[in-house]
């Protein structure tokens, strides 16, 4: 018999409503399967992808990533893997590098066999490059097999990936397919195979209300149980509380119907989540996340799903002011050297007081690589660029702070005699997925990686 767990999109280093503590909820929450598995000595963690959030974590969540392996690496219990859609880099990936380190296994179209059962990988595919993929796995002689993976398969919500074919033109026949990317736990059997969905371990979205947890997955060895694959669910109760307060309005109430609803719970340290239906009359939501956050809450949010009655025009918008942002820097036209820089100034995981260092470490590094990393996308004037970056630099020492006034724009003007002793200040990450400002993650909506342009082949998968 073979017992394993099974879990997945762990999405370490997500900062949750851009709060620090949801950020270290995720990396707690990865730590405490580990601890489970160490003490219910299972023969190995099996995870679906989606280990970290970002393809750019940051330090901290590496360093805490690698701590939780060594758990595991210590009990001497193995931790296999595929790469998710949210983690996915164009050449090198992080489970790439932990496997140097002796801490993974990146799984592929080789068996990795733990006791009687072979354990194959295929990593996230974006849907418009699914065609040219051919399921070709190695053969083995192990008595179960399974296929890991990552993306929304069917038959379960919002799948646009088709299990009958993946199993049809796989050329060895799979027990089971061990999946992430759908955040809510499920099981389904497919042309005789298991087909089931481990959940997340954190919400990463309020519309996740079922309890977090990962699965317990049992192969019987022949003669033990007639073969047979046993799936048994988990929960993690250490997660972050979410309280889901619904509240549905009659005429004539209002906003303090909804504060003796948000009375009813205990919300110490909660993340809570009011949504508002029916009619009733209009209310302000920051005050109510205001007064649940006087009730001890981590953080209030209110959904008001109702329609607005009003004679007035008015204009609506709930699009995500950082996505305005960067669809305006778009049209600047400005270089790559440029966005990252500005991302670098407008996402959060920079301190406000090392954005200024951290900008200028960036400048160096682009200008000492490649003078033309400025070069402009619309009129292709690099020296412009430089010497507007230069300009920038040079007003920022005109704050009051002169001690390093004097060859700063000099240096950033001359890559050849830039100095680079700040190199090595550790990298921060800047994608704009890492930084909420108020919607959640909707893994379902996100399943094409920046690095569009990667050959398919299955040893990109391996």
């Amino acid at each position: 018999m073979t017992r394993v767990i099974h879990t997945g999109d762990t999405h370490i280093g997500y900062q949750q409503y851009n709060t620090p503590e949801r950020r270290r909820d995720f990396l707690r929450a990865f730590r405490q399967v580990a601890e489970d598995a160490v003490s219910d000595d299972v023969d190995a963690v099996i995870h679906a992808g989606d280990l970290f959030h970002d393809r750019r974590p940051g330090l901290v969540d590496l360093q805490g990533t690698v701590e939780v392996l060594r758990t595991l690496q210590e009990a001497d219990i193995p931790f296999l893997a595929v790469v998710g859609n949210h983690e996915g880099k164009r050449d090198a990936q992080w489970l790439d590098l932990f496997e140097d380190l002796g801490l993974a296994t990146r799984l592929g179209a080789e068996p990795h066999v733990i006791d009687d059962v072979a354990f194959y990988g295929l990593d996230f595919v974006p849907r418009s490059r699914r065609e040219d993929l051919a399921y070709e796995f190695e053969s083995t002689d192990a008595d179960h097999r399974a296929l890991v993976s990552h993306g929304l398969f069917e038959p379960f919500a919002h799948a646009d990936w088709d299990t009958e074919t993946v199993l049809e033109q796989a050329t060895v026949d799979f027990d089971a397919m061990l999946l992430g990317d759908n955040h809510a736990p499920d099981t389904a059997e497919v042309a005789d195979t298991w087909v089931t969905y481990c959940g997340s371990t954190e919400r990463a979205s309020a519309s996740e209300r079922d309890d977090r947890g990962y699965n317990i997955v049992t192969f019987e060895s022949e003669g033990e149980g007639e073969g047979e694959v046993a799936i048994t669910r988990r929960g993690l109760p250490a997660t972050r509380e979410f309280v889901f307060v619904d509240v549905d309005l009659e005429d004539g109430e209002g906003i303090d119907r909804v504060r003796d609803r948000v009375r009813e719970y205990d919300l110490e340290d909660a993340v809570v989540i009011v949504t508002v239906d029916g009619g009733g009359e209009p209310i302000t939501p920051a005050a109510v996340e205001e007064f649940a956050i006087d009730r001890d809450a981590l953080i209030a949010r209110v959904n008001d799903h109702r329609e607005i009655d009003t004679d007035e025009d008015v204009s609506v918008s709930f699009a995500d002011p950082d996505d305005a942002v960067r669809e305006r820097i778009r049209d600047l036209g400005l270089s790559d050297a440029a966005r990252d820089i500005d991302r670098t100034v407008r996402d959060g995981d920079v301190v406000d007081a090392n954005v200024r260092e951290t900008v200028e470490r960036r400048v160096r590094e682009a200008l000492e690589d490649d003078r033309e990393a400025f070069r402009s996308a619309v009129d292709g004037e690099t020296e412009r660029d430089v010497q507007t970056v230069a300009d920038a630099l040079d007003e920022r020492d005109g704050d009051g702070n002169d001690e390093d006034d004097g060859n700063e724009t000099e240096d950033v003007a001359d890559p050849a005699t830039a100095d680079s002793s700040d190199s090595s200040e550790s990298d921060v990450a800047t994608d704009a997925s890492e930084t909420d400002t108020s919607s959640d993650v909707d893994d379902t909506d996100d399943d094409t990686p920046d690095d569009a342009d990667e050959q398919v082949s299955m040893g990109d998968f391996a």
